[in-house]
């Protein structure tokens, strides 16, 4: 039997497809596991999190746009079966690639481009999102398999590698490390843990454990049938025994399931890797084996369950930023629901650098950008398409801008900041200081926040791409109030009050 060829464009375009494809649809398994979290939930802020985490799913799905505006690094597993050939003068990393810019640039869904070619210094985006991050394997076979996988820098900048001793207790690592990994990850989501080989092979095999099935359930409903599956239910309910949370706000789930990979070690060795997938879990798996492109099957929609998120008009805050003032912040209280309208601008780490530099020289900050008595919105948005004023913007990870807080609050009489995740101490010190707030949008919903931008326009450094500096009306926009003017913070309060209802029995953990 003749081998089989693998045509160049064949492989190109199954990896843009893919890389499409998982940008609109999440997989069900993921979106199974996390109706069930919601139909158990019972944290008022979780829940209201699950749902607009499911809502978002459901209208990228319909809308073929991207669940989260953060489009992820690429990350391709190839297994080529050794008998196979290649109809291509390239190498796989350089098909890979084309295939990147053909899926990142497709003018019906553009997807954001996040990768800078240099990061040590200039760190310029490429604007097309290659280069990928390829594991290739020789195995025995006719044909070629690839798992291709966008991973989110919120949930990659949480990946964990310890080098234990033989003798220390995995769990006991993973229980002390989870907490310190904060919310900046998205959940609920799923860890991947590689135990084994070096420290470079084990963070490979965490990675490659989160783009395996998610079983939580079935397992949970059958029991364990050996050791690894044991220790997954144990990690499972111990992690969400801590009362994390959806977003971090307390609740009963914050991972949806738990996968272990593991190598062969020296015996003085115990090295193990964590890796966490958020809340806009993308991968896909596809064989090609000469007989053209491939093609990823879609969940139909009744995968989806009836959950249809709405701003609770009742319940929640109008806020008009256009005529905030400090006694107006001063009110809100944690926990609570606002629904923006108005005009704020936008910022993320690279435009917070340029604005500190700009101010500390003395020149100012750059016409249009005007943040007294405003709101900033940390966002990297993708590009609009079909008639939208701006594509999916949801949040990116606060943290990384508090060591800029307490100088943009104090040089520009900014009011407030709208992130994800928790703050750090530096900049809760900062808010209360200045009297200031952080409000929270949820990472995982950036379609359909989006849905409440009105405009938007660039108003400050274009040349940043997806993170210069934006104008945006907006219309009820949701965002809860997470650190009050106070410095009282929902991401410590609530996990701390879940936690204890767990502990005293008064909530059972287990999904199933």
């Amino acid at each position: 039997m003749a081998a089989p060829v693998i045509r160049e464009a064949d492989f190109v375009q199954s990896v843009a497809d893919a890389l499409q494809f998982i940008s609109y649809y999440h997989p069900a398994d993921y979106i199974a596991h996390l109706g069930r979290a919601y139909e158990r939930e019972q944290s008022p802020a979780a829940k209201d999190a699950i749902a607009q985490i499911l809502t978002n799913s459901r209208l990228c799905a319909e809308g073929h746009r991207p669940i989260c505006q953060d489009t992820g690094i690429v990350n391709v597993f190839i297994k080529a079966g050794m008998d196979v050939r290649w109809d291509t003068h390239r190498s796989l990393q350089e098909l890979v690639d084309e295939g990147v810019r053909r899926g990142y640039m497709d003018e019906g869904n553009r997807l954001r481009p996040s990768i800078v070619a240099d990061p040590l210094f200039t760190r310029k985006n490429t604007g097309d999102n290659a280069p990928a991050v390829v594991h290739v394997e020789l195995v025995p076979g006719n044909r070629v398999e690839v798992t291709v996988a966008a991973k989110g820098g919120g949930s990659e900048n949480k990946s964990m590698l310890a080098m234990l001793n033989p003798s220390d207790s995995i769990v006991d690592w993973v229980l002390e490390t989870v907490p310190h990994m904060g919310a900046g990850w998205c959940p609920p989501g799923m860890l991947g843990i590689g135990v084994g080989g070096t420290a470079d092979k084990a963070m490979v095999l965490a990675k490659e454990a989160l783009m395996q099935p998610i079983d939580m359930l079935d397992l949970l409903a059958r029991g364990p049938s050996n050791k690894v599956e044991a220790l997954r239910i144990e990690l499972y309910e111990k992690v969400n025994a801590l009362g994390i949370g959806a977003q971090g706000l307390g609740g009963l789930t914050t991972v949806l399931d738990v996968k272990i990979a593991m190598f062969p070690t020296h015996a003085a060795s115990k090295p193990v890797a964590m890796i966490p997938n958020c809340a806009a879990t993308r991968h896909a798996h596809f064989v090609l084996d000469g007989s053209g492109p491939a093609y990823c099957e879609p969940p139909p929609l009744s995968a989806w369950p009836d959950v249809h998120w709405a701003p609770d008009v009742k319940t929640s805050r109008r806020v008009n930023l256009d005529t905030l003032t400090r006694e107006e912040v001063a009110s809100w209280k944690p926990g609570q629901t606002l629904l923006l309208s108005g005009r704020m601008l936008t910022g993320r780490d690279a435009a917070h650098k340029r604005l500190a530099d700009l101010i500390k020289s003395g020149q100012g900050l750059p016409e249009g950008v005007d943040l007294k008595g405003r709101v900033i919105y940390y966002v990297g948005p993708v590009d609009a398409v079909r008639g939208e004023a701006v594509g999916p913007a949801g949040p990116t990870t606060a943290t990384r801008m508090d060591k800029f807080t307490d100088f943009m609050l104090e040089k520009t009489g900014l009011y407030a900041m709208i992130g994800k995740a928790e703050r750090g101490p530096v900049a809760i010190e900062a808010i209360r200081k200045h009297q200031a707030a952080y409000l929270i949008a949820i990472g995982g919903a950036a379609y359909l926040v989006s849905k409440a931008i009105r405009k938007a326009r660039v108003v400050a450094f274009e040349d940043l791409g997806m993170e210069a500096i934006y104008e945006f009306e907006v219309k009820d926009m949701p965002v809860t109030v997470a650190v009050d003017s106070r410095g009282e913070s929902v991401h410590e309060t609530g996990p701390r009050i879940w936690a204890e209802r767990i502990r005293i029995g008064a909530i059972p953990v287990r999904l199933a």
